[in-house]
């Protein structure tokens, strides 16, 4: 039992140290290969194995000031193009007959001063929501990371009073992403978190809503998710708490409408057809139809011949008098 404890406590020492002895040069790793680094070492010390190997060894150490380094997640591309630029520069040096512990020492110097001039990564902003623009680049291990807030957001509290307007606004205090932003809306009756308790809320877009003129049934939580190309960036609650007295005339306005809208439902409006008069069908020519013109006809033909009937009947008394 003492020798299997030793065991176990030898191999967590020796995990520890290699632990230890990666973060060392983590940084250096990241943005160059093992067979760059050799071929670095070979143009200083030539291409002996023990030499080589030194010699990487001594590159790896010189880098040791930038093992906590954390860059902005959108600037790794610049610092890998400035490590490969540096690889070239290493190289000259080599040609110039610079000795590598003083090669690897200057260059180590002008990358850690590239880049503590680059962006920063922007700052969290509690309490919650996922925030890529804060992402950055980890050197001591070669991975990114994002703050570590949750989804959900508090819940706001929103008190109003019967008959007047809510007006909840789906807005974090992080910046969003310019474009492909969009907004959904739900409801529960309770003041809760648990989303099995919601219902969509389709008529409400946009990251604006509300509720006009609020009423007794309007009561409960409020919920709007924020998503990026259909990726959560947050959810954020409103508890819409109604409270007071109903306003004035409130009851009899509610009455009167529901009246309105019984004998909307009990009398139903038909459209019924339209039968103009002559004079209207004259005021308005482009209404007629073609029984309107056969008809319009007709009364013409009838006009003309009582019109003929009576010229000739007041021709034939004038004639025939004495």
């Amino acid at each position: 039992m003492a020798l299997a404890a030793l065991v176990n406590t030898v191999v967590s020492l020796l995990l520890a140290l290699l632990v230890f002895r990666v973060s060392t040069w983590a940084c250096l790793l990241c943005f160059t290969t093992y067979s760059e680094r050799i071929q670095i070492c070979k143009m200083f010390v030539g291409g002996s194995g023990s030499k080589t190997k030194a010699c990487e060894k001594t590159l790896e150490l010189s880098f040791n000031s930038l093992q906590s380094l954390e860059i902005d997640y959108d600037q790794r591309n610049y610092v890998h193009d400035t490590f490969l630029q540096m690889g070239y520069s290493l190289q000259e040096m080599a040609t110039a007959k610079w000795t590598h512990r003083e090669a690897f020492h200057e260059a180590a110097v002008k990358m850690k001063v590239f880049i503590s001039q680059l962006k920063k990564a922007h700052t969290c902003i509690p309490p919650c929501g996922v925030q890529e623009l804060t992402r950055r680049f980890i050197c001591n291990g070669c991975y990114s990371l994002i703050c570590k807030l949750p989804l959900n957001c508090p819940i706001q509290d929103v008190i109003v009073n019967p008959g007047d307007q809510a007006m909840f606004s789906c807005v974090v205090d992080f910046q969003l992403p310019k474009e492909q932003i969009s907004y959904s809306w739900k409801f529960a009756k309770v003041r809760t978190q648990d989303m099995s308790y919601f219902h969509d809320l389709p008529l409400a877009q946009g990251f604006v809503a509300r509720v006009r003129p609020v009423k007794y049934s309007h009561r409960g939580t409020y919920s709007c998710m924020i998503k990026h190309d259909l990726r959560p960036l947050a959810r954020l609650y409103f508890f819409l708490n109604v409270t007071g007295p109903a306003p004035p005339g409130e009851s009899k306005l509610q009455i009167a409408f529901r009246e309105v809208v019984r004998w909307a439902r009990t009398k139903p409006e038909v459209m019924e057809p339209w039968k103009p008069s002559v004079v209207e069908l004259l005021a308005s020519p482009w209404t007629w139809t073609w029984e309107d013109l056969c008809e319009l006809a007709a009364i013409v033909a009838v006009v003309s011949a009582t019109l003929t009937v009576l010229v000739w009947m007041f021709c034939r008394w004038y004639c025939s008098g004495p």
